[in-house]
């Protein structure tokens, strides 16, 4: 899978990175995930994706994140751009939301902790 933000997000959502149609909704969505993440202290700042060159390397340089990163940030994408008929699977996916946000912030805590205690 490519490191480009966007272009991930649209392999996941079953959208080829050739095909450029929905590239600015899909991008208003990743930005709006972005500050989310930003807020939730998940991302130390706050970055807005243009195009296909911003990279999850640019969010972070912790790798071991990064799947965690692209499920949370490819759920929210789909609910908002192409969200399921099916109320079980959207019940289901706001849990797997949930789920990943509580693990990001946890994991984050965990690591601030350990650099303020200088271990």
């Amino acid at each position: 899978m490519t490191d480009s933000i966007l272009n991930s997000i649209k392999q996941m959502l079953g959208v080829t990175s050739t095909q450029t149609d929905f590239d600015q909704d899909i991008i208003i969505h990743i930005n709006s995930v972005l500050n989310i993440m930003h807020q939730l202290g998940v991302i130390k700042e706050w970055i807005n994706i243009t195009d296909t060159t911003t990279k999850w390397s640019d969010l972070t340089t912790e790798a071991d994140r990064y799947s965690m990163m692209k499920s949370y940030m490819y759920l929210k994408v789909r609910l908002l751009f192409d969200p399921p008929l099916n109320a079980t699977v959207i019940s289901s996916m706001d849990r797997q939301i949930s789920e990943l946000e509580w693990r990001l912030t946890e994991n984050h805590n965990d690591k601030e902790e350990v650099n303020d205690n200088g271990n």
